[in-house]
């Protein structure tokens, strides 16, 4: 085989490899559209089994219940895994500055993502995929529950810390925001209907696999 065949061959394998590494890329980190119907965790879970999964994981690791995650991430940003907070504007028409860094399906903002990564060791979390946005959740409300006292059940006041992060919500920051109450109330119903509509289907979810037997699938 004279160079210039060989040339020709290795630049066809590179371009092979970087097509296909392009192509493997777009695979994995695609994320998913938002449920069609938000209102009902069954059908959340059957558009995505796998959210299940991740919130399932969550709920053992840090003990925030499926339920309330899911509606934590309904408040946050509609699932939709993109969503950052809009832009000011300066001047009223010049687009400026967002009011935060807030980004994702859980609205993490930069500095206590950051605290997230580091404390969870993880190279590939991203803030648009859904099974870090779960364990973030959880993992902030343990938090809260260690450093506030905050108890797992008490999801208003969960999401009061979560909103107000926890110096804020030692401060009671929350008692001037009257709008904000009433957001941490509705999340707090929407936890409560979620819970129930999961205990018609969960075993649906959770028994989906073949591997999945008694007492796993009980």
């Amino acid at each position: 085989m004279n160079i210039k065949k060989r040339v020709f061959v290795r630049k066809k394998k590179l371009l092979t490899i970087i097509v296909f590494s392009m192509l493997l890329a777009g695979c994995i980190f695609t994320s998913p559209e938002p449920p069609s119907n938000q209102s009902n965790i069954c059908s959340i879970f059957n558009d995505h089994p796998d959210w299940y999964d991740y919130a399932l994981d969550s709920e053992k690791q840090w003990g925030t219940s499926i339920a309330a995650q899911i509606a934590f991430i309904k408040q946050e940003s509609s699932f939709r895994h993109d969503i950052r907070p809009p832009r000011d504007k300066l001047l009223g028409v010049i687009p400026w500055f967002r009011s935060s860094s807030a980004y994702g399906y859980a609205q993490a903002q930069d500095a206590v993502w950051s605290e997230y990564e580091e404390e969870r060791g993880s190279l590939f979390s991203r803030r648009s995929h859904m099974k870090y946005a779960t364990d973030f959740i959880g993992w902030y409300n343990r938090k809260s529950r260690s450093v506030l006292g905050i108890d797992q059940t008490n999801i208003e006041h969960l999401y009061l810390a979560y909103h107000e992060g926890r110096g804020g919500y030692k401060r009671k920051s929350y008692l001037r925001k009257k709008s904000l109450r009433k957001i941490a109330k509705k999340v707090s119903r929407q936890t409560e209907i979620f819970e129930r509509q999961l205990k018609t289907c969960e075993k649906k979810y959770k028994c989906r696999y073949f591997f999945q037997v008694w007492p796993i699938c009980s």
